[in-house]
């Protein structure tokens, strides 16, 4: 069947709820991607950040079908050797020592909000959060998300958020009130636009918390597992969280989430406070394992470091190239925008089609940005075979 067919076929199944590619993908390897019609595309999006080793990575495939013929399912109400490995490595290798295993991004950041309110106690359960940020599609998620279009339809949206404006600490500072009890934010947004929040802005929001009582959450659902050279984003900067969040990359495909934080704060979920049916399951646990332990080994993140400055030189010769679209690039590791003009903007959605057609998959992010987010696996031939198509369609613009 083509593409047309499976598509009218997906289209009178499903609700509405997305934009998708005229594309029913059936195969993947490494960054590449094949469609039921035999077109081949470099994959520079990562399923939203997500397969970071690429497509069906043999390490991550082995583990997942190993662990698929021994156990699939059988609650949290019991131990499972997967999931225990992948909270040992969590808490090994950042600041935590305890670990909630969820299913998705959202889940992990709804984890983190009951948390903070439930320690913090009665009264206190105010979070604030940036302008430009997203934390997710669930109510308390989309409420805590600072772009007002999403919050459109929505509303009354749940309360306890407030927004702060982005890049000033006193814009924080001044929101906080007796009732407030975490400050939430993402080390880079990528929704927002590929921006990151430098290193003193976010030590000013580490000394707000410290100064007010108040918990540091950092969402590195999207940063998090390699994408911006290190494990998690925050250990590039020296200010550590008092809770974290992870999830996309993570199970490189499969649907997991965690919440990490440290054993004091974690004292406040006790038995029956939070649950997941099905968080951490075995074989999603079996994949993250194999995951954590590839990108942990000695040569994995150096050579992520090492390609983003490849990367991100290339996109600035095209920003210089073509002046008259672009302005910049911005974001860390293999998280990365190219920055459009005015004049670029109008054509954001255009070129994103037309990079499509060329067979490249990016998106446009924050209304502002060519994002790029392609596999931690990627070569630099393939950089350079993105950033050739990406000439070709900028300079069919001019």
């Amino acid at each position: 069947m083509s593409n047309a067919s499976w598509a009218e076929r997906g289209n009178k199944a499903f609700i509405g709820t997305y934009s998708r590619f005229p594309a029913m993908m059936t195969k993947g390897k490494g960054c590449l991607l094949w469609d039921a019609d035999g077109n081949e595309y470099l994959d520079f999006l990562s399923g939203i950040a997500v397969c970071s080793l690429g497509h069906c990575h043999p390490v991550v495939t082995k583990a997942i079908t190993e662990q698929a013929q021994t156990l699939v399912h059988v609650s949290n109400l019991f131990h499972t050797q997967s999931q225990i490995e992948l909270a040992e490595l969590l808490t090994d290798n950042t600041f935590a020592d305890r670990v909630f295993m969820s299913n998705s991004g959202a889940e992990a950041n709804e984890a983190a909000i009951k948390l903070a309110r439930l320690y913090s106690g009665e009264g206190r359960y105010e979070i604030i959060t940036l302008s430009g940020s997203f934390h997710g599609r669930t109510l308390a998620t989309l409420a805590a998300t600072g772009q007002p279009k999403f919050h459109e339809g929505f509303e009354p949206i749940p309360a306890g958020f407030v927004h702060a404006e982005f890049g000033d600490p006193q814009k924080v500072e001044q929101l906080i009130t007796d009732k407030t009890c975490a400050i939430f934010c993402e080390p880079l947004q990528g929704e927002g636009g590929v921006r990151p929040l430098d290193e003193n802005y976010l030590q000013a929001l580490r000394s707000l918390c410290d100064a007010h009582d108040l918990l540091l959450i950092f969402d590195e659902i999207q940063t998090g597992m390699g994408r911006t050279g290190t494990l998690f984003a925050y250990q590039q900067t020296g200010v550590v969280p008092d809770i974290m969040t992870s999830a996309k990359a993570l199970g490189n495909g499969l649907p997991i989430g965690a919440m990490l934080t440290t054993g004091h704060i974690a004292k406040a979920f006790g038995a029956g406070t939070h649950g997941s049916t099905f968080g951490g399951n075995p074989v999603a646990a079996a994949a993250a394992v194999a995951v954590m332990r590839e990108m942990l080994s000695d040569d994995f993140l150096p050579a992520v470091q090492e390609k983003s400055r490849y990367f991100i030189k290339k996109l600035e010769e095209v920003a210089g190239r073509f002046p008259e679209l672009a302005t910049g690039v911005r974001g860390q590791g293999l998280l990365l925008g190219l920055v459009l003009s005015e004049n670029g903007i109008e054509h954001g959605a255009g070129i994103v089609q037309r990079m499509f057609e060329r067979g490249v998959v990016i998106n446009f992010a924050g209304n502002k940005v060519l994002r790029f987010v392609p596999p931690l696996v990627v070569t630099h031939e393939e950089i350079d075979k993105v950033m050739d198509e990406l000439v070709v369609v900028l300079a069919g613009l001019d």
